[in-house]
């Protein structure tokens, strides 16, 4: 197969292309230090904490980690708390696929940082904790770069970084939080949200590296220039990893309603093949739906898909889905925290059902291995101790439905995508 899962994932080989907001001034020769990003970006104004949650409703700012929380309604939460508040943010990505906020802190740091001031100062937070992955070292050398480059502004905000012990779980809210807290850098079942209870009991803001750039982003602009790029119902962009898993990947940034035909051919790919969004706990798209959807949450949930994080990945001439999908259960089964039945044993499971299926040559083997995936990934949906089974089901399930008919072709030896 021409496009493989890399358990190693992104190492600063992706490509990272000039992009109208955030990334706008990188490229080739482009210096990420401080004197020049304020070239571009002057240094944020203080805001009020009702600043900052009227401006990020203005633009409907999402968290950009995945779950696409309304970041207004976390800060709020964090507010109403009336208790010492605490900020982490998050550029720990875990999944090898994914390299929007490694790309950012190695190319535009210093906004990142500029959001990270903003909040820290409306919540009178005077110390900020910043996750980088453990699996990226140039990413950790860059961010403390930037880091001693702000010594000499203001100084009521001090930045501490951490590195993750790296994996796919390491970055998930709760395992990042676990780390500061001085344990093992994995999961744990937690009931309560981080922004009323996180960080040492504390609430806490545990915010994505994308989320604040944006956040200083219309800060600096104000929200009617912001909105000059995307759409009414959608402003602004999105960072995008686009088939970072493997050789030739890249990070772009794109505005809402761009058709997503278009963007993966100016990317170079065939729109005319499947599509699999959301990174490995994502949704497969077939190609009729690719070339009929744009970079919208609406248009994109008329197939039940999300944006996720930002990961696109493009099948290859030469892909098949059924085993590119076999390879990443595989991966996911080997990623588990360990601590709970449905990682310990369900996705293992789950990964050795889905490698067999694209080799079964009987219609009944056939149906009986497909009705088999479905009963083990309904097993370990909703029991886990976080949402790493929820979000490996989830990608099975999207398979199953999506490819229904080329699970036919393979049990007749061919494949159509191949």
């Amino acid at each position: 197969m021409s496009h493989q899962v890399l358990e190693a994932g992104f190492h600063g080989e992706v490509s990272v292309l000039d992009g109208p907001l955030l990334l706008r001034g990188v490229g080739p020769g482009a210096n990420p230090g401080l004197h020049e990003h304020r070239r571009l970006w002057n240094e944020p104004a203080r805001a009020t904490v009702e600043q900052l949650i009227e401006r990020s409703w203005k633009i409907g700012l999402t968290g950009r980690g995945g779950a696409a929380f309304p970041f207004a309604r976390k800060l709020q939460s964090a507010v109403e708390s009336g208790r010492k508040r605490e900020l982490v943010v998050n550029c720990s990505e875990g999944e090898p696929a994914s390299a929007k906020d490694s790309s950012l802190m190695l190319t535009a740091p210093h906004l990142v940082l500029d959001g990270a001031q903003l909040l820290a100062e409306a919540l009178e937070i005077g110390h900020v904790h910043i996750a980088v992955p453990g699996e990226r070292p140039n990413v950790a050398e860059a961010v403390r770069v930037a880091i001693r480059e702000r010594r000499g502004g203001r100084k009521a905000v001090h930045f501490e970084t951490h590195v993750t012990s790296g994996g796919f779980v390491g970055g998930q809210a709760r395992a990042v939080l676990e780390m500061l807290s001085g344990r093992e850098n994995l999961p744990v079942t937690a009931k309560t949200p981080e922004a009323f209870a996180g960080l040492r009991g504390r609430p806490t803001m545990l915010c994505n590296a994308e989320t604040l750039a944006h956040l200083a982003a219309v800060s600096d602009l104000g929200a009617e220039v912001y909105s000059r790029w995307g759409t009414a119902a959608e402003p602004g962009t999105r960072l995008l990893s686009i088939a970072a898993d493997g050789p030739g990947g890249l990070v772009l940034e794109a505005p809402y309603g761009v058709p997503l035909g278009e963007l993966l051919t100016f990317c170079g790919y065939d729109p005319a093949r499947p599509l699999l969004l959301g990174g490995y706990h994502g949704t497969w798209l077939a190609p009729h739906q690719v070339t009929s959807c744009t970079l919208s949450s609406a248009d994109l949930a008329r197939f039940g898909a999300r944006l996720g994080a930002g990961v696109l990945l493009p099948m290859l001439p030469g892909d098949c889905p059924l085993t590119y999908t076999a390879q990443i259960v595989d991966y996911l089964a080997q990623q588990r925290a360990k601590r709970c039945g449905p990682c310990t044993n369900g996705l293992p499971a789950l990964a050795s059902a889905c490698k067999r299926l694209p080799g079964v040559r009987s219609r009944r083997e056939s149906g009986d291995l497909t009705a088999r995936i479905r009963e083990l990934a309904g097993l370990v949906t909703g029991r886990g101790a976080c949402n790493h089974p929820d979000g490996t089901a989830r990608l099975v399930g999207s398979m199953l439905d999506t490819f229904g008919a080329e699970i036919e072709n393979h049990v007749d030896g061919y494949c159509h995508y191949v």
